[in-house]
């Protein structure tokens, strides 16, 4: 299959039965993952007194996923071209999932930070997996309207996830929304296995010897330098905002925590129709001009977020529903922008890095924005704005970056395209 990048003017090809199907589990296996990942920040405020923990450790908890996803991620990707993705996908599910059963038993401090250790060397992989899954079925004429409907689990997490999430742990305890996750978990595990065909058409292709020089070759690879830069710059925003924001709308916004599953619940509608009509208007306007909007849109919600005093529900519904859509606008283009880069025999060990970068790097911030952040007796978070304007200056250098990615892009494919002309 030949990537080229798309001016989005021909008619979009429509997909096929099996596609539609691939779609849904890749989609299926995002929800749980980001579900696993996102169910920290709003059980934030439930967790740090019922384990008696500060902003800065529960910080390190959060961290600490991202942390072995990292490690996990660039221990993986010397290997990731030489298995069927398929296989790979569920071997490191299976872990992702067992980690989670832990979290669900964790009862102190010490458990649950090497519970999320264990889920973040397995779940942090996955995605890296299914970014090369989708490069390897889909042409680049499609892959914004494939992600724009996988980044829909995100917002399924908010509408369906979440709520039920809060609702379990304010009815029982914390650990029942992990246990639950792990039962459902399973059941799309078995669908994955039961209805997936192997993705092995890269395997027909000449491998290099030596796992650890695959490797090697990717991460100094100047096509996937700057990729990789752009993605730990784009990453830093959620993983700054994201570990304190119930914490941060109870205490400093004064609502209550009865009402956080309201907000979920409406962001996440809303993201769900907004996701696929982003990854639409990527195929069909062109992917840099949408990230370019979604960047700017990020960066205005970002700063009002964060400078936010006490507020009605309503204006806080309003405020993080239009963050969120900047957010998808730029991460889903992005995406679909950036596949192209890696060559066939490249894109398991291009993503298993770029999802380490984007997994270290978020570890980084949330270790840093623990820092900056700190707690009042009353449980009122100081500094918050500061976060803000570090995440602003992510977003901007992460720019430059993707501008520079998308101009090479484009060169590289009307060169293509020259000798056919003439």
């Amino acid at each position: 299959m030949t990537d080229t990048v798309s001016s989005g003017k021909p008619a979009a090809p429509s997909f096929s039965g099996y596609q539609k199907l691939v779609v849904a589990m890749l989609a299926l296996l995002q929800f749980s993952i980001i579900l696993d990942f996102m169910i920290m920040a709003p059980l934030g405020a439930i967790i740090m007194p019922a384990l008696a923990i500060s902003p800065k450790q529960f910080g390190l908890v959060v961290s600490a996923y991202a942390f072995a996803a990292g490690i996990a991620g660039l221990v993986t990707a010397g290997f990731a071209d030489r298995f069927d993705r398929k296989k790979l996908l569920l071997f490191f599910y299976v872990g992702f999932l067992l980690g989670t059963l832990w979290c669900g038993m964790a009862q102190t401090f010490e458990s649950l930070l090497a519970a999320r250790i264990v889920t973040g060397l397995f779940g942090g992989v996955i995605g890296s997996v299914v970014m090369a899954i989708v490069t390897d079925l889909f042409p680049i004429t499609m892959r914004g309207r494939v992600m724009g409907m996988i980044q829909t689990a995100f917002a399924a997490s908010q509408v369906l996830g979440l709520p039920a999430a809060l609702f379990l742990s304010n009815h029982w305890s914390w650990h029942m929304p992990f246990l639950g996750m792990a039962a459902f978990g399973l059941l799309v595990g078995l669908f994955v296995l039961a209805k997936m065909q192997a993705v092995d058409g890269h395997l027909s292709a000449p491998q290099e010897h030596s796992p650890f020089m695959h490797l090697f070759h990717t991460l100094t690879n100047p096509r996937h330098i700057a990729a990789f830069v752009a993605i730990g710059f784009l990453t830093t925003g959620g993983f700054m905002l994201m570990p304190f924001s119930s914490a941060y709308t109870v205490n400093n916004l004064e609502i209550s925590l009865a009402n956080l599953p309201t907000i979920y619940l409406v962001t996440g509608i809303c993201t769900i129709f907004i996701g696929p009509m982003i990854g639409k208007a990527s195929d069909a306007f062109g992917k840099f001009g949408v990230y370019l909007f979604g960047t700017t849109l990020s960066i205005i919600m970002v700063l009002i977020y964060t400078h936010l005093s006490p507020v009605s529900l309503a204006v806080l519904i309003v405020v993080n529903t239009v963050m969120f859509i900047g957010i998808f606008s730029r991460m889903i283009p992005f995406q679909a922008l950036s596949s192209p880069i890696p060559a066939p025999t490249h894109r398991g060990s291009f993503n298993a890095i770029s999802s380490a970068v984007q997994q270290l790097s978020g570890g980084i911030a949330s270790v840093v924005a623990g820092h900056i952040v700190t707690a009042t007796d009353s449980g009122k978070l100081e500094h918050m704005d500061m976060i803000g304007y570090v995440v602003v200056t992510m977003s901007l250098l992460a720019s430059f970056l993707v501008w520079n990615i998308n101009s090479r892009l484009n060169r590289e494919a009307a060169e293509k395209t020259a000798p056919q002309a003439a």
